[in-house]
């Protein structure tokens, strides 16, 4: 399931003019950790988390870009150290990192994701899950330059 954060649908470089940077969520900054390590998987994986990270304005794929996640999952809560991780973009702007299934916390099944590296302004976001036995969550950042 994709959750449509910060943009929609394709991006043509002519349609990319004047793309707006991604606003911070409500609540995403719940339980973050600076500096959470780059990993390869948080823990033994089952679930994938993916999205993409552009520049405002234009559009253009940020390769390199630091994207720390956590969750409330089957393996911990998303206030144990083991329920965060970070991973790196690619040359498409592109991230994947898997990590054990999300489940419900207060109710709803969600993950927090943030842009933390410092060439940008720091994004939170918080998507939540349509149904929580779906086994891959997406989001998508829009960074603005600082």
């Amino acid at each position: 399931m994709a959750a449509g954060l910060g943009f929609s649908g394709s991006l043509a470089p002519a349609r990319a003019k004047g793309l707006a940077p991604t606003p911070s969520m409500r609540g995403g900054a719940n339980n973050y950790r600076p500096g959470a390590p780059i990993v390869d998987r948080i823990g033994n994986g089952g679930f994938l988390m993916h999205g993409t990270v552009r520049r405002a304005g234009d559009g253009m794929p940020l390769e390199g870009q630091r994207i720390q996640i956590w969750a409330h999952t089957t393996e911990g809560h998303e206030r144990d150290l083991r329920s965060h991780g970070a991973t790196l973009t690619d040359a498409n702007g592109e991230f994947h990192l898997e990590m054990p299934q999300i489940v419900p916390a207060f109710g709803q099944a969600h993950g927090h994701l943030a842009y933390d590296s410092g060439a940008f302004e720091t994004v939170y976001l918080r998507p939540v899950m349509p149904n929580s036995k779906d086994t891959t969550l997406s989001a998508h950042f829009v960074l603005q330059p600082k």
